[in-house]
């Protein structure tokens, strides 16, 4: 299993546009011991970079809107997390641009998943030992998440959760964005029982997260599949 310097897994953030290639990433590389979120697109993406703290990101450079060399230049003014490039452009050229816009790595379509593995160990272990890893931690509206001690404040004030708030809370903060399944959430987080049981602890915890339960913001349902919780 791949460890940060804190002794957590390594957390990756995949953009690619592609849903089949994104969806074989992610099971991949969590198949390898990373944790992993996704993204669609830029846009998709700067929302998970200010909700999350990532070791690296694997960025999809043709993308519709915002394409992924201009999101690494634009990450490059204030951010120093490791970006590696996949594309399916393998031109000199091309390879030089994307170095040129702050990437620390370059892997042509279509690639060996083995090799993506290889090139993400030896880019994590070009980061400093030293450099501390920021608490895993999601923000939605005044609400703030730190998903490894699984506590939620409002504003800087702690906000009391029992242990399944908190365990169901955690679940949903790992896959933000991503609509989960009552049955993963039951069998992700301390929420034994039915669809029901899961129903009423997100009854309980909207009371806690939302201005109005009735119409929630952050921790929407998904009809027909499960729940969702939407960072800003």
């Amino acid at each position: 299993m791949i460890q940060s310097a804190a002794s957590e897994p390594a957390h990756i953030l995949v953009v690619d546009d592609d849903t089949r290639l994104r969806d074989l990433l992610q099971r991949f590389l969590s198949d390898q011991g990373f944790r992993v979120t996704t993204a669609v697109d830029a846009a998709d993406a700067r929302a998970k970079l200010a909700a999350f703290a990532f070791d690296l990101l694997v960025l999809d450079i043709m993308m519709p809107g915002e394409s992924g060399l201009e999101l690494t230049q634009t990450l490059r003014h204030d951010s120093a997390v490791p970006i590696l490039l996949l594309t399916a452009m393998n031109e000199t050229e091309d390879r030089i641009a994307g170095f040129e816009c702050g990437a620390d790595d370059y892997l042509p379509k279509p690639f060996e998943p083995r090799e993506l593995v290889l090139r993400i160990h030896a880019i994590l272990r070009r980061v400093p030992a030293d450099v501390p890893k920021p608490s895993a931690r999601i923000t939605f509206g005044a609400f703030s998440f730190d998903l490894d001690r699984e506590e939620l404040t409002r504003d800087g004030d702690f906000v009391r959760l029992t242990a399944a708030e908190a365990s169901l809370l955690k679940a949903l903060a790992r896959r933000a964005g991503e609509p989960i399944t009552r049955q993963d959430l039951s069998e992700e987080s301390q929420v034994s029982g039915n669809a029901r049981t899961i129903d009423v602890q997100v009854t309980r915890l909207r009371r806690k997260i939302e201005a109005d339960p009735k119409f929630p913001r952050y921790l929407q349902t998904v009809r027909g599949t499960g729940y969702v919780l939407m960072p800003d």
